[in-house]
This record gives C-alpha cells, structure tokens and sequence, in this order.
C-alpha cells in the first residue's frame, strides 16, 4: 500500500492522467464527429492534382503561384469557396474577355477536380472553406426575406430576378441556384458583389436567405408576363397605355369627323 501511496505522489503521475485524458478525449471526438466533416478535409494527393490542374489550365492567367498578373487576380488567400463557386459554375475558366463573367451550364470539370483545385488554392492561404450541408439547411423564410430585402434586393430585386448596374455590370438571377453556391457568393463576393462574412450576416442568417430564394423557386408564378413575379402587370401596363390611348385617339378621330 505505502508503494501504490507513493506513485499517486509522483510528481509525473499528475502529468501521465493529463495525458491519458486528452488521448481519451480526442479518440472519442474523431469517433463521434459527423462524417461529413471529416471528409471535408483535403488529402495532400488533392492537393497535388489539384497544383497539376491548376498549372495546366489556370496558370497562363493567373500565374504560376496563383500570384496573380496583369490579366486575372491573384488566389492566394481566396479560400476553397471561391474556388468551387467561380468553377463550379462554369464563370471559370473564363470564356472570353468581358466586363463580368457569366455562368454557364457546361463545366470543364469534374466535381473531383473542382475538390482537388479548390483544395490547391486552400492551401496558398487561409480563406472561406466549402460550406458543410449543416450549414444550408434549417432556415428560416419569413427572416430570410427580411434579411435579402435589406442586403440584396437593391441589386438582385427582391425576387431575385436580377438586375443591371453601372458600366455593363450585372447581379445575376437568383433562381434555381444551388444553396451551396448562394453561401459561398455571400463568404467570397464574386464581381461586383461585397463580401457578407459572419460579421454582417452570420451562418443562421446565411441559412435563412437560402430559405427564401429556395422557397422562391418552389412557388409559382401567379400567371401571365410577369412583372418582378407578382402578376400579370406587364398586361394591366399594356391596356392602360396603349389600349387607352387607342380609345381616346379614336374618340378625337370621331369628334374631328363629326365636326
């Protein structure tokens, strides 16, 4: 007994119970942790195909290292995230010169490729990362409305039908774009867009945005020409101005002839 008394007082026995207690701990959070997040994390074999694509394809604009030259931006420092958006929705590589990029339905790569060059330019420097499925879903409509009337229906509408701005500059529709790509949009700010990090908008928030313009695509629009997707407008438009017009016209017609 005095033995056993003796090693509790080691001074390193205090050391040796911390040890086995963080091992402990960390065993039970890989085991318990969500899969998603760890498959979330890039391998060093993402990362080499990635570097392979991105020197195949992307260097000649954006230079060797992702530095940047006086044809496109450089990557270092804009995240996985940005990554995934701009390729994942065919605005890169870029189709030709012209004041903003436009989306295109044709990819050049693979889902796996857009991991592993997302993955490479994660890597230069810390940015915003691929948004988890936890993080796009459990919104809320009515307060994802609110929050997009006040952030983004200046440029967007408040349909997401998109708009014009200045010098040939656009907000691109809204509709039928995939939650991911709308998070990663507010953490990166493509084009002209400002960026929304957690400061402005927080990930509740985000998730209730997403809400909305998804509830968007799902409701139908009222009918007729729509005008902003609140009715038949277009049409009421048309009979107040020319169908009007044509009767008052016709109505001079007739007083000058009977006169």
């Amino acid at each position: 007994m005095n033995s056993l008394a003796a090693r509790r007082r080691h001074p390193a026995a205090i050391v040796v119970i911390l040890m086995l207690g963080l091992l402990a701990t960390g065993g039970l959070y890989v085991l318990l942790s969500p899969k998603t997040a760890q498959a979330a994390v890039a391998t060093a074999d993402d990362v080499n195909q990635g570097k392979k694509l991105f020197l195949a394809n992307c260097a000649t604009c954006h230079g060797l290292k992702a530095q940047g030259t006086n044809d496109a931006p450089s990557l270092v420092g804009v995240g996985a995230a940005s990554v995934d958006f701009q390729v994942g929705t065919g605005r890169m590589p870029l189709a030709g010169p012209n004041v903003q990029a436009h989306q295109s339905p044709k990819l050049k790569y693979s889902e796996s490729e857009i991991r592993d060059l997302a993955a490479y330019i994660a890597s230069l420097g810390p940015g915003p990362a691929i948004p988890e499925e936890s993080e796009l879903t459990g919104g809320n409509q009515a307060k994802g409305g609110e929050l997009f009337r006040v952030n983004c229906a200046m440029c967007h509408n408040f349909t997401g039908a998109g708009g014009a701005l200045t010098r040939g500059k656009f907000a691109p529709a809204l509709d039928d774009v995939s939650g991911k790509h709308i998070y990663e949009a507010m953490v990166t700010g493509p084009q002209s867009m400002p960026v929304f990090n957690n400061t402005n908008i927080d990930k509740q928030g985000k998730a209730d945005i997403i809400a909305y313009l998804q509830g968007l695509d799902e409701n139908k629009n009222p009918g007729g020409i729509t005008l902003g997707r609140i009715g038949p407008v277009s049409e009421g438009l048309f009979a107040w101005t020319f169908g009007i017009g044509l009767l008052i016209g016709f109505a001079v017609w007739l007083g000058r002839k009977a006169a």
